[in-house]
């Protein structure tokens, strides 16, 4: 089958990945199929692989770009002075990043179910890593004395829960500013887990 005419594999590639990252936010995997994302693309269905083998792929590619970007994000920071500092820096780079990207994070978390045991095992390991990263500040805090927190995994994740919460409710156009927002779920974090 001849490529539409104007479709060029670096131009028309990355819109299949957004226009399925779009769709799935939307509508979710199970009820997106290969041929809604070619329309959306404006491509024949079949040549859609010619970009990417199939819809797995698809989604796996989105969550693996979202936490690639994560981390790397994460790991371009300045090293904190202490724990408090670190809980901080988390609190707000986790509140910022996320909001900038309400689909991946949608995604990322709604639809793990539906990925393939060998793909949810390199997203679940990349996850680890960024979580780790907060059970770590968690358990530096605790050793200088300033935090008091029995579990640090169960805490690292209601702390990830609660931050990643804001994507469910806050808007640009609302009463707070995301400024605002990050000071009130910084005092939130830090009260819940100070000594």
């Amino acid at each position: 089958m001849a490529r539409t005419q104007g479709s060029h594999s670096d131009i028309t590639g990355p819109r299949v990945r957004d226009a399925a990252l779009r769709l799935i936010a939307q509508h979710g995997y199970a009820a997106v199929s290969m041929r809604k994302i070619a329309a959306e693309v404006g491509v024949q269905a079949g040549a859609l692989y010619n970009y990417t083998p199939d819809k797995q792929s698809l989604l796996f590619e989105i969550m693996q770009a979202h936490m690639q970007d994560l981390l790397t994000a994460r790991a371009s920071l300045p090293d904190a002075a202490d724990a408090v500092r670190a809980l901080e820096q988390f609190t707000r780079f986790h509140i910022r990043f996320h909001s900038r990207r309400p689909a991946e994070v949608f995604i990322a978390y709604m639809e793990l179910r539906n990925l393939t045991p060998e793909n949810f095992a390199r997203i679940e390991e990349m996850r680890r890593t960024y979580e780790g990263q907060l059970e770590a500040i968690l358990r530096r805090g605790v050793e200088e004395g300033v935090f008091r927190v029995a579990e640090p995994k169960v805490a690292t994740m209601a702390v990830i829960a609660m931050l990643t919460g804001v994507n469910t409710w806050f808007r640009e156009e609302g009463r707070l500013s995301l400024d605002a927002v990050e000071e009130i779920y910084w005092d939130m974090v830090r009260r819940s887990v100070t000594a």
